[in-house]
């Protein structure tokens, strides 16, 4: 693999040798260059401002050095930026699986590590890894029966809801096999996850409501139409990171 299409990794763990015998396993796949080694949050975010990341193996529990939070702060802190690189855990303990998968950690790797599986998850990382230039070039739902196909570009929503995900269009909403997390993945920066069971485009955000309740976006064509938009809830932890989104590309307001 040339090294152009290397994955650009960091590795957060703070033990040294579990950290280093990480970085031997990743760089022997010849699948990853491993960018930084770091031991600490804090390392891990001044690492971060030089080369952009594809992905980072974040180990959970921090405990050498006497930091009381954990690398799932990080995630927490990162996971719904539009630039955030993938995340894989890489850990003693399965008990935050759940939790990791919903905030969109693409893979869970449990020590002791062994070669066969770093590289299993390296094959995976490069699989879901976005596309450089452009995402999917078409997305397959299903209609009963029938598959249907339709233009990424067109997609307003993806949502999971009663253990299925759905996909919603101007054509309609339909299902689809994949997890949002799997979507999320191979979208890269296209859509933005609002809500645990929310992915939008941005580009068909027409409103966002906020109220002591909390907020909701309209998506879709047009406003208040019925079949040319829909509602979905935002999240208040991710309602912050929504706004500044939405204000990134957009003028009219004045900015604080």
């Amino acid at each position: 693999m040339s090294e152009a299409n290397l994955l650009k990794t960091l590795v957060l763990e703070d033990e040294w040798p579990t950290r280093n015998y990480l970085v031997k396993l990743i760089e022997d796949t010849h699948r990853a260059e491993v960018i930084g080694a770091v031991a600490t949050l804090e390392e891990a975010r001044e690492a971060m401002k030089g080369s952009p990341l594809d992905v980072i193996f974040v180990d959970v529990q921090l405990a050498a050095t006497g930091d009381a939070r954990t690398g799932l702060d990080l995630i927490r802190s990162m996971a719904r930026e539009t630039s955030a690189p993938m995340f894989v855990l890489a850990t003693a303990s399965a008990e935050h699986s759940l939790e990791a998968f919903d905030l969109g950690v693409v893979d869970y790797i449990l020590k002791p590590y062994t070669e066969d599986r770093v590289e299993q998850c390296l094959k995976r990382l490069l699989d879901r890894r976005p596309s450089r230039a452009h995402g999917p070039r078409r997305v397959v739902a299903r209609r009963k029966k029938s598959l249907v196909f339709l233009d990424p570009d067109s997609i307003w929503a993806f949502e999971a809801a009663d253990r299925l995900t759905f996909v919603h269009s101007p054509e309609g909403r339909f299902d689809i096999d994949l997890s949002l997390a799997a979507i999320e993945a191979s979208f890269g920066r296209a859509l933005f996850r609002v809500h645990r069971n929310w992915l939008i485009n941005l580009a068909y955000v027409k409103e966002l409501d906020r109220d002591i309740g909390g907020a909701t976006l309209t998506v879709g064509r047009d406003m208040g139409l019925e079949g040319r938009s829909i509602q979905v809830p935002v999240s208040q932890d991710r309602s912050k990171a929504l706004r500044d989104a939405l204000l990134e590309n957009a003028t009219g307001l004045r900015r604080p």
